[in-house]
């Protein structure tokens, strides 16, 4: 089979946030299970929202025509076999950032350009509130239901939970130790 290759599309705005740690845990599991680790800080990167031009679904077209650096995360997208979405909890969502790259793979994601289509996801979310359904984490887990169901993806797995301060996730160890099994499961390749 190969090596497994784990895609971690970080889209927090702090680089050692909350949803950072768990994506760290979640890397370090892929990579002792033997797979190739990529994340990837979307706050970084400047990516445009869509333009809902169209252009990416001409029968000709091949991709999205928004030159920025989202041309550089559509051929990570399609070498990876399992993609990691990891994010805080804002405004009871996914970041912009998070938000933003979803909405660009609607050029590679529908009908026969979809290039996701038997790949693994990975769902990490760090939030204010105590409660997953108070937070709004409940409508991000949705989220993901319904665009996996879509681009014929699976869920591997999702882990989420409470934390306020920037990085004080790390003192939930339980938390921690689910997102490390998480990838490794990603790592190994395992069916979930």
């Amino acid at each position: 089979m190969g090596t497994a290759k784990v895609l971690i599309l970080l889209g927090s705005p702090r680089r050692n946030g909350n949803s950072a740690v768990l994506a760290e845990h979640l890397g370090r599991g892929a990579s002792a299970s033997g797979a190739q680790v990529d994340t990837v800080h979307l706050q970084e990167l400047g990516i445009r929202p869509c333009t809902g031009c169209d252009a990416c679904q001409g029968e000709e077209a091949d991709g999205c025509i928004l030159d920025d650096a989202m041309q550089d995360i559509y051929p990570r997208l399609k070498e990876a076999d399992s993609i990691v979405f990891a994010s805080p909890v804002y405004w009871f969502s996914v970041t912009a950032q998070i938000k933003t790259v979803i909405d660009r793979i609607y050029a590679i994601g529908g009908g026969d350009k979809n290039i996701l289509s038997g790949k693994k996801f990975g769902v990490l979310l760090a939030y204010a509130d105590s409660d997953p359904f108070t937070s709004g984490a409940v409508n991000a887990l949705r989220m993901f239901q319904d665009i996996s169901a879509y681009l014929g993806t699976t869920i591997a797995g999702a882990v989420y939970g409470s934390a306020y301060e920037e990085g004080e996730i790390v003192n939930n160890t339980e938390l921690l130790r689910e997102a490390f099994e998480l990838g490794e499961k990603l790592g190994e390749g395992s069916d979930p």
